[in-house]
């Protein structure tokens, strides 16, 4: 019986849909204003739900990404 995730943790999604290796490194790049959501710097127990628009700094690149699934796995 599988149910359906409204909110998830932004820590743990960054990790699940594996824009990090593990959840310290996402952490990590939370706690040093890397991830905006929404325009806000968020704390990494932040609950992110479908339709957020998350960038992600990484090196040089920043990516601007629009969550349309969630999972915590």
């Amino acid at each position: 019986m599988e149910e359906t995730l409204s909110k998830v943790r932004l820590d743990r999604w960054l990790w699940a849909a594996r824009w990090f290796k593990t959840r310290a490194l996402a952490s990590r790049a939370l706690a040093g204003g890397k991830v905006r959501v929404n325009g806000e710097r968020p704390k990494r127990a932040r609950l992110i739900g479908l339709g957020d628009d998350v960038r992600i700094r990484r090196g040089p690149f920043e990516f601007q990404v629009v969550v349309r699934g969630l999972s915590e796995h």
